[in-house]
């Protein structure tokens, strides 16, 4: 694959690059070092969750999806607490917030240098997350994709008919859970289709979303049942009670009619991006082998290294 739309119909693997990174610098002791003492963990972490996804669901190509932009102004310009938690300087650092410590930002050059000497291609668009990367090329994909990440939100691209599924890392690598249709049924009463129309309903205090009050996720679940998505909702609520919602429920739509009006274009993903070209295939170029073993050496990555040039390798032979 050497543009934006997936033509292959192999099986594509989407990572969704920092929620791994940063879930492995927090899952992996900080006592992992370089021999000059820079903290590597995130860097072998990562190397070593590839190593177990490539092996294990058998990619035929490989994307590593960028957060050229984390919190995109025009986001923040229609929800102003987006995110806005993620930016405080005295909240408890962990998986969710999105300011990189120190001993983290290091790493990010590092990971950037390893995945590109490895000949994974590394996708980002300037003003987008890497949930718009993934939303655009899950989308466009003509084959199998499997979206890997620890973020809900991305429950919405998860798609049956076309063979889209969701591996979520959030209980661990040790516990994947694979995320289709019929698990979103089942653990939310929704289908992906109103997943994005669901989490705005119910907010999502990790995205800073307010929600609307006195909606959780039981009430967004049986309003999705019975009027669709969010249009229809809206349209009850207006109605009511003649639609069969009661005044006291229409009056909360109602009452957050202007959040409503902005919400959506905020948990929505971009499924229409126009993306630079990119090489997905995957099989790690020799001048790029030759950079991973300066690397290797430099940074201490040790087994990792090995475990992920072993996986590739494998996938490439077997393509």
């Amino acid at each position: 694959m050497r543009h934006t739309e997936c033509v292959t119909t192999g099986r594509l693997m989407l990572l969704d690059t920092a929620a791994l990174y940063f879930r492995a610098f927090y899952g992996v002791p900080d006592t992992v070092t370089a021999p000059d003492g820079t903290p590597v963990n995130a860097v072998r972490g990562l190397l070593d969750m590839i190593a177990r996804l490539v092996t294990e669901f058998r990619p035929d190509e490989l994307v590593a999806c960028w957060d050229d932009d984390w919190r995109p102004q025009w986001r923040v310009d229609l929800i102003p607490s987006y995110k806005t938690h993620r930016l405080a300087e005295e909240v408890e650092v962990g998986p969710d917030v999105e300011v990189v410590p120190d001993p983290l930002n290091v790493q990010v050059p590092v990971i950037v240098e390893a995945l590109t000497a490895l000949g994974i291609a590394i996708v980002g668009k300037p003003g987008y997350e890497a949930d718009d990367i993934i939303g655009t090329l899950a989308t466009t994909a003509s084959g199998p994709v499997d979206v890997v990440t620890g973020d809900r939100d991305l429950f919405q691209v998860a798609d049956d008919d076309r063979e889209v599924r969701v591996i979520y890392t959030a209980r661990g690598m040790s516990r994947l859970e694979i995320v289709t249709d019929e698990v979103l049924r089942g653990k939310y009463g929704v289908s992906p289709s109103q997943y994005a129309d669901f989490a705005t309903l119910r907010g999502d205090t990790s995205d800073g979303l307010p929600g609307v009050p006195g909606i959780g996720e039981k009430t967004a679940a049986g309003l999705l049942r019975d009027h669709g998505d969010l249009g229809g909702i809206i349209a009850a609520a207006d109605a009511a009670p003649a639609s069969g919602i009661s005044a006291t429920m229409a009056a909360k739509i109602r009452g957050a009619a202007d959040y409503l009006s902005k919400a959506p274009a905020v948990v929505a993903v971009v499924r229409d991006l126009d993306l630079p070209p990119f090489d997905a295939s995957i099989g790690v170029p020799d001048a790029g082998r030759a950079r991973f073993a300066e690397l290797t050496t430099r940074w201490g990555l040790g087994e990792s290294a090995t475990r992920v040039l072993t996986a590739l390798d494998a996938r490439a032979s077997a393509s």
